[in-house]
């Protein structure tokens, strides 16, 4: 799949395709709303169907988690360059109250990030850096907290 991604994220609107047809999301009810140009924002919503729901009936956590998956890492592969390699490291959901409704996540990456990364690999030849993730319902309340940890390095 990794090979698949990077083809198709190096293409014109290969990330929109990418995004669409991936089997995790096209089965789980998982949009991508919205990205910037810059791939600095991403913005991802995960409707609540009858089949991604759990046996209590509400967001179905490997769905919530899922939701959560590939953008930061996405987002630093755009805004790092070719000079670097990036992977998740880690992945850490904390559930802190039931989804009863649709689901949002925001993804969010600035120049002194970017800046801070390119520093310390620079310096180190690779690091991990921390990301955190709020998975909100339709009217802002929080549902989960997810915590990435992405590896970088240089080529």
């Amino acid at each position: 799949m990794g090979a698949f991604l990077k083809r198709l994220s190096s293409k014109s609107g290969g990330f929109r395709f990418f995004v669409i047809f991936y089997p995790p999301f096209l089965f789980s009810g998982i949009k991508v709303e919205k990205v910037s140009k810059d791939f600095r924002y991403i913005k991802v919503r995960l409707k609540l169907r009858w089949y991604n729901r759990n046996y209590v009936g509400t967001q179905f956590g490997g769905s919530l988690f899922s939701m959560t998956d590939p953008f930061y890492m996405i987002m630093l592969i755009k805004n790092l360059g070719k000079d670097y390699i990036v992977w998740d490291k880690k992945s850490c959901i904390k559930f802190i109250k039931p989804g009863t409704t649709d689901v949002f996540a925001e993804f969010r990456i600035d120049d002194e990030i970017i800046e801070n990364i390119k520093r310390e690999v620079d310096k180190n030849g690779k690091g991990e850096f921390p990301f955190t993730v709020e998975i909100k319902d339709k009217s802002g309340q929080l549902i989960a907290l997810v915590e990435k940890i992405e590896y970088v390095r240089k080529k």
